[in-house]
Parts: C-alpha cells; sequence; structure tokens
C-alpha cells in the first residue's frame, strides 16, 4: 500500500478541485495536454484515485501548480489544520505573525491573465482553423 493510497488521497479529484478553483473548464484543459484528449477523457481521469507521474506533471504544468500538490492534498488533513489553527476567525496565540510571500491579489490577477492568454490562444487557434475550412471549402 503506497503512502498516498494510506492517506485516501485522490489525486483525480485534487485535479478537478485545482482546475476549478483556477476557472479552467475540462475542454480547455484537453485542448491544453492535445488532440489525443477530450472534455470526456478529462472527465475519466479526474475519476481516477491514481494517476500515471507524466500524466501528473503535464497538467501540474498547465495548472502552473506544483505536481507535489495534486499527489499529496488531503482534504481530511487540511480541514484538521484549519480546525486546529483558527479559533472563531482569528490564529491561535502561537507567539508570531503569519506571513505570506505572495500577495493573494496579485496571484488572483496572474491567475486572471494566464487564463486570458490560455483563450486568446484557444480563439487564435479557432480562427486558423477556421481560414482552413474556408480555404479547403473554397477550392472545392
Amino acid at each position: 500500500m503506497t503512502n498516498s493510497a494510506a492517506r485516501n488521497i485522490h489525486q483525480g479529484r485534487n485535479i478537478k478541485r485545482f482546475r476549478e478553483m483556477l476557472g479552467i473548464k475540462q475542454d480547455a484543459l484537453a485542448h491544453e495536454l492535445g488532440e489525443d484528449w477530450s472534455q470526456k477523457k478529462i472527465s475519466l481521469l479526474e475519476q481516477k484515485e491514481s494517476i500515471e507521474e507524466n500524466i501528473l506533471k503535464e497538467v501540474a504544468e498547465i495548472l502552473h501548480i506544483p505536481v507535489e500538490a495534486i499527489q499529496n492534498f488531503d482534504e481530511e488533513q487540511a480541514v484538521n489544520i484549519i480546525s486546529n489553527t483558527f479559533n472563531e476567525g482569528s490564529f491561535l496565540n502561537t507567539g508570531h505573525t503569519p506571513t505570506f510571500n505572495v500577495n493573494p491579489i496579485d496571484k488572483l490577477l496572474q491567475l486572471h491573465e494566464e487564463k486570458i492568454a490560455l483563450y486568446e490562444r484557444m480563439l487564435k487557434e479557432k480562427d486558423e482553423m477556421m481560414a482552413r475550412l474556408e480555404r479547403l471549402i473554397g477550392g472545392k
């Protein structure tokens, strides 16, 4: 039994969670993964408890998250940490103030810009495909 299996980590569900948090649709992820992928294949991937390492790396790169996030995120453990760290909306008195490396607004703006870039690439590819189809139809 692997460590992730012992902790009941469902990698497919983690991919779905991160994808949805980033506002990326299944078909957009499929498009980024390549021609062999479809929305249905992403749906099936998200149902798998354990996913091949090479696919995890590709998905993590597209989502701009560490592969370890998909491999190790354990919702039950996260809930326990949160419930033990916060008390009525405030930090427990641990003697220090938490610091965050990234301003959350900056991170959201960065993710938004990345989504826009992804959609722009998809629109450009659609326009190129339409132009090719028009040339094919016009050539007959």
